[in-house]
């Protein structure tokens, strides 16, 4: 087997993944119906504030918590939802939305950038309520 680098990994998640940027997931949170799911991890939460909706759905608990059949499923996380995932710098949430395509999530998303480029674009924050 090919022993690849979590850089490598990400990569390749990017391209079989939808990226939006910035404005396109701002535009798309105001505007559809959408289930926004913070990766990050509740420290990161506490520290840098999250986007203002977002569920909160640690890296280490995705798969658990997006799975209908799953004891520890979130109700709020449905895979006939559109959902847009991030992080802090969007490599999480690639390989996140490449695993939520995995588990039968059809209309998924990634902030590429992640929060650091929400806030490098000037949009708020708010204070993270980790559920």
């Amino acid at each position: 087997m090919e022993t690849k680098t979590a850089a490598q990994l990400v990569a390749e998640a990017k391209a079989r993944i939808s990226n939006l940027t910035v404005e396109q997931v701002a535009s798309q949170i105001e505007t559809e119906k959408v289930v926004l799911v913070d990766l990050r991890e509740p420290g990161e939460l506490a520290e840098q504030g999250a986007i203002a909706g977002a569920v909160h759905a640690p890296r280490g608990m995705l798969e658990f918590y997006a799975d209908p059949a799953s004891t520890y499923h979130r109700r709020e996380l449905d895979p006939s939802a559109r959902t847009i995932v991030y992080c802090a710098s969007g490599g999480r949430s690639a390989l996140a939305c490449d695993l939520l395509g995995q588990l039968g999530y059809a209309d998924v998303a990634n902030l590429d950038g992640g929060l650091k480029a929400w806030k490098a674009a000037g949009r708020p924050v708010v204070a993270a309520e980790q559920n």
